[in-house]
């Protein structure tokens, strides 16, 4: 699961569950203050229309002196159907019932009540406004628009302090070396970074005394198998039956070459050298040529200029071996370069294809392994130890390459290596790679 997808699940869960809060809690508050019923308390109103109206049939001249308007009719603007019939309805409950009207308009203060009184005269009085404001529904847009913002800043924040740990794990594990150790994380900001920076150096020391306490094991072991070996290739000299010696010689010339490319593989893991530009078409004609003069069936196609940044010797040594893999194990080898641009910028391609018999299917995960053998029968017939690939793979990885095998149709296997190319910055070298024994 991606970070960015477990933040914003984090940030919709507790937005969802800030608003359902909200919701219950503006329902109960609304609950709770909500006014009585429009007609018990209209009714206070009607009582005093009636004690008015009953004033004004009595003596009309005196509650006009007191302030009260008294028409031939009733009072200007739109009738309210609806306010005038609970109206109409309060007045029958308090008294006598009577003709009412209520009239709303923009030259009326308020809501304006025209009570019947003898025929043709009006008494008008202003009464209460009891609907809700006309601005409600933007009142209550405002109020659900500022929690949803709200909720969803505070959300998003308290995802991303939350994820802030795994993010810190997830940048670690993208910056695992080619020694397959964690590069130091700085142990600053709040305190659960803190603790998960503090993890992973711990575990990054213990990886790294693992992998330094195996390497000094492996190439202990090879150093210490040679003084033995040779002794037996001694002793093997004077074993007087000739197939018994060149038995005794090529199993030891064997345990040899076991020996010495466990002890490559452990300098390439601990290092190997620092990065330079190199002429990558300059480094792949000089290894074709070594190894056809050799005597090894190995053709190239043209090599376009291209430099990549690794170091010479190391990268001349990984292309040697899956060169050298292909024309021992499939009957030739031919090498081209190209360039390719994509997503990950521009790189270099190198494919060495040859007219083997391929590899099953289900073991082309394994090929990297070392001492892997497709046939372990083969062992005696063909040169190597199994670690030429597993050598490659390493060597190619931390000059930032990478490696992948395909099977050809309706024959041969496919070997493409990328390798980013040099930055226009940097010159390249023309120079050679040393020379080494492939």
């Amino acid at each position: 699961m991606r970070l960015t997808s477990l933040g914003a699940r984090i940030a919709a869960l507790m937005i969802v569950a800030i608003l359902a809060v909200t919701g219950l809690a503006t329902l109960a508050a609304s609950r709770a203050l909500t006014p009585p019923p429009p007609q018990s308390r209209i009714e206070p109103i009607a009582r005093q229309m009636q004690i008015l109206a009953r004033l004004a049939e009595a003596d009309p001249a005196a509650l006009a002196a007191a302030g009260a308007r008294i028409g031939p009719r009733p009072a200007a603007g739109s009738p309210d159907p609806r306010a005038t019939h609970m109206l109409a309805r309060a007045l029958e409950h308090t008294g006598p019932a009577r003709r009412v009207q209520v009239s709303r308009g923009p030259d009326l203060p308020a809501m304006t009540a025209s009570v019947a009184l003898a025929p043709g005269a009006w008494l008008v009085l202003d009464m209460p406004d009891m609907r809700p404001p006309d601005d409600g529904p933007v009142i209550l847009a405002i109020w659900l628009a500022v929690i949803l913002a709200g909720s969803a800043v505070i959300s998003l924040y308290a995802a991303q302090r939350l994820v802030r740990p795994l993010r810190l794990l997830e940048t670690a594990a993208g910056r695992i070396g080619a020694d397959a150790t964690l590069a130091p994380v700085p142990e600053t900001g709040p305190a659960e970074v803190r603790a998960t920076a503090r993890a992973l150096n711990r575990l990054s020391e213990r990886l790294r005394a693992a992998m330094e306490s195996r390497m000094r094991l492996v190439a202990a072991a090879g150093h210490d198998l040679r003084t033995p070996m040779t002794r037996m290739r001694l002793r093997a000299e004077f074993v007087e039956d000739e197939t018994d010696r060149a038995k005794w010689l090529a199993d030891l010339e064997e345990l040899d070459r076991i020996a010495d490319s466990a002890i490559r593989l452990v300098r390439e893991e601990v290092g190997g050298g620092g990065a330079e530009p190199v002429r990558l078409d300059h480094l792949l004609a000089e290894i074709v040529t070594g190894l056809a003069e050799a005597g090894h069936p190995v053709s190239a196609d043209p090599l376009p200029p291209l430099s990549v940044r690794a170091g010479p010797l190391a990268l001349k040594r990984a292309l040697s071996n899956l060169v050298l893999n292909a024309a021992t194990h499939g009957g030739g080898a031919h090498v081209s370069l190209a360039e390719r641009h994509g997503s990950d910028g521009a790189r270099a391609v190198v494919t060495i294809r040859d007219d083997g018999p391929g590899l099953p299917e289900e073991m082309m995960d394994r090929v990297f392994e070392p001492f892997f053998r497709v046939d372990p029968a083969r062992r005696k017939t063909l040169p190597g130890a199994g670690l030429g690939l597993a050598i490659a793979r390493e060597i190619l990885e931390r000059f930032g390459g990478r490696i992948e095998i395909a099977n050809l149709l309706p024959r041969g296997l496919l070997q493409s290596v990328t390798l980013p190319l040099a930055g226009p910055d940097t010159p390249p070298q023309d120079r050679k790679a040393p020379a080494e024994e492939i």
